[in-house]
């Protein structure tokens, strides 16, 4: 007997990504990458700002614990191999140019993080990052919102959509704290835990709170394991409906590039944009010390190392360049991401043109 061993005929494989008809199902959302590609270019160059193109290959991929890297050996004329990575994002480079004197720059950076799948994710895709010297970070959450209205007008839509959830990207974007999420909508007091230390929240109070709230919290469950939980299960699913949100000031120990703001050190120049629930960018009022810098990052590594097995070493040119870097605000966009909601996409897949297989 051959075949199936249930004696049902067996299911079709599917066609490859590259078949006409699957292509030609995907040709309507490439279109509209394109075109809206073409437009955030020229909106960045008629605001100022310079293109730039930072290598991928890296002395280090980025040090933060939950970011995974594709590792890959540089082999020299004399067959010496030292190990590189390819980065995560584009940030290390960009501030080095900071540092040498840009002002304005912009970069659709093909990137690139181990561990990654999903409707949202891929193991590559494009971020666009760009930064503002001598510029406040409320300055990209004015950016965010001409490029959500920008976006519309490209592809002549009237509302951003992801599975069910819509947004008017012409609306102004809601700008709300971490701090008040938490109460609003977990009942928590997220800032009666933060010390002023910033790296020792208490995580019995916070610990104690959750549990009282109905969150799972176990014996070995730290501070940023509770905080992230609630966070993804209580606050994400909330943000970004009728009109973009602008979640900011996280706490300082959840913003490991960015300096703290000035009315509270206990948190930090951070906000993350969001719409129809999908978190499209992440932004950061740049810490520019690089003793502090250092700290955070072997923190970061040192947790890593516990959690995974592993670190990524510092890049110690990167922090000889912060001393010499400006006051700067900058942000990471998902590219792809933007593209999905604006187009009403289903998933990445539809929006790369050609998926990591």
């Amino acid at each position: 007997m051959t075949g199936n061993s249930t004696g049902r005929a067996a299911e079709p494989a599917a066609s490859p990504w590259w078949s006409p008809e699957r292509h030609a199902a995907r040709r309507p959302f490439l279109a509209a990458r394109s075109r809206l590609k073409a437009a955030v270019r020229r909106w960045f160059e008629d605001e100022g700002f310079t293109e730039v193109e930072c290598p991928a290959l890296q002395v280090s991929p980025g040090n933060e614990a939950h970011l995974h890297a594709f590792a890959t050996d540089l082999v020299g004329l004399d067959g010496s191999r030292r190990t590189r990575y390819l980065h995560t994002s584009p940030e290390f480079t960009a501030k080095k140019l900071l540092a040498a004197g840009e002002t304005r720059i912009f970069d659709f950076a093909r990137v690139f993080r181990n561990r990654e799948g999903g409707p949202l994710h891929s193991p590559e895709f494009t971020l666009l990052e760009w930064y503002r010297a001598n510029a406040p970070y409320t300055a990209l959450m004015d950016d965010c919102a001409a490029l959500l209205r920008l976006a519309a007008d490209t592809l002549d839509v009237d509302r951003f959509q992801w599975r069910g959830r819509t947004a008017d990207p012409r609306a102004t974007p809601e700008r709300l704290t971490v701090a008040e999420a938490f109460a609003r909508h977990a009942g928590l007091d997220l800032l009666a835990t933060l010390t002023d230390n910033p790296a020792a929240p208490d995580r019995e109070a916070l610990g104690r709170q959750a549990a009282a709230a109905g969150y799972r919290v176990v014996a070995d469950d730290s501070w940023t394991d509770i905080y992230s939980r609630v966070l993804v299960e209580a606050v994400e699913p909330h943000l970004g409906f009728g009109r973009a949100t602008m979640l900011c000031e996280y706490p300082v120990c959840e913003a490991a590039l960015s300096r703290p703001c000035a009315h509270d050190g206990r948190v930090a120049e951070r906000f993350e944009l969001y719409v129809c629930g999908v978190e499209l960018a992440n932004a950061f009022g740049e810490l520019t010390d690089p003793v502090e810098q250092r700290r955070r990052f072997e923190e970061e590594m040192a947790l890593k190392a516990a959690l995974y097995g592993e670190r990524y070493p510092i890049d110690e040119d990167f922090l000889a360049a912060l001393a010499h870097m400006p006051p700067a605000a900058g942000i990471a966009l998902g590219f792809e991401r933007l593209v999905i909601v604006a187009a009403g996409a289903r998933s990445i897949d539809d929006v790369a043109w050609a998926p990591v297989v």
